[in-house]
């Protein structure tokens, strides 16, 4: 995942204000933003700052743990279960995410974030975040250290 800080971070949609498209991420926490990119993905964030103030988490990827042969279907070209959603597009090619949940409460409904029964030992690693321009440089990537499933 990359933290996004609103109008002070030059790579954050929010940089330029409020605009019809950044609205959901001045709205309050815990909500979908998922935009267009390049022509051909969705990528899904969390909004995560207090209403009024613009800050999102961009979902670069994770570990499939169910529903793996509906991610297969969604994307038939990945050969291991490592390659389904390593990667901001494939994430939500693979889970069935696009626009049109663009907004959503992350509490209820369609799109919902749930803590694990048992939360298993990770080390954290943070790096600058990658695919980006304007404050490449932020260490603001964050990655579970050794894990396969990690975008790149």
């Amino acid at each position: 995942m990359e933290a996004y800080l609103g109008v002070h971070d030059r790579a954050a949609h929010a940089w330029h204000g409020i605009t019809d498209r950044t609205r959901v991420i001045f709205g309050p926490p815990g909500h979908a933003y998922i935009y267009f990119i390049y022509g051909m993905y969705d990528c899904l964030n969390f909004t995560a700052e207090p209403e009024g103030q613009a800050g999102a988490v961009l979902i670069r990827a994770l570990e499939p743990l169910a529903g793996i042969v509906a991610m297969r279907r969604r994307r038939p070209k990945a050969k291991r279960v490592e390659d389904l959603a390593n990667g901001p597009g494939k994430l939500t090619l693979a889970m069935g995410i696009t626009r049109k949940l663009n907004g959503a409460d992350l509490t209820r409904g369609a799109l919902q974030v749930r803590k694990l029964r048992e939360e298993p030992a990770f080390e954290t690693q943070v790096t600058p975040r990658i695919g980006i321009t304007h404050c490449a440089d932020w260490p603001l990537r964050f990655v579970f250290a050794g894990s396969r499933f990690v975008s790149r």
